[in-house]
């Protein structure tokens, strides 16, 4: 299973900001809509980083409440990990997980087009799991119905 079916499912819409917007305009979208990343995207939705709700927290205990009106860009993590849609779920996972990662935005043609989080490529695999052990119970079952003694 890859990117793409991950965002056929949940939709393709990242919420954004710019790196001159400030840190409490974040704030208040990530608090809005329930999300634990906002992508930081230039003129042609071009990535330039990402501030995730631990970038926040961070940013509170070195800047305390003065972080809140510093522009995004001050805080955000710019080295950020992105994926393209034909990458597996395995993929996203890996890399998730060896960067300590929970969200990746998805890129194409160097542009943002998606974003997928860890809860996102958990679902998946784990529907995937399950399906094949159906597939595999059918299968020891027989086409008949009754089960093949091995």
């Amino acid at each position: 299973m890859s990117v793409t079916a991950i965002l056929n499912e949940k939709g393709r819409q990242v919420y954004t900001v710019d790196p001159h917007s400030l840190v409490r305009q974040a704030v208040r979208l990530l608090h809005e809509h329930r999300i634990g990343a906002i992508v930081v995207v230039k003129p042609g939705d071009r990535i330039a980083g990402i501030l995730t709700e631990r970038d926040v927290v961070a940013a509170m205990d070195k800047y305390g409440a003065a972080c809140l009106d510093k522009p995004v860009s001050s805080v955000m993590w710019s080295k950020v990990h992105r994926c393209t849609e034909e990458m597996s779920i395995h993929d996203i996972m890996e890399i998730m997980n060896n960067m300590r990662a929970r969200h990746l935005p998805v890129e194409k043609n160097g542009r943002l087009v998606g974003i997928v989080s860890i809860g996102d490529a958990v679902r998946h695999h784990v529907r995937a799991i399950e399906s094949e052990a159906e597939h595999i119970k059918a299968y020891i079952a027989g086409q008949d119905g009754k089960t093949v003694h091995l």
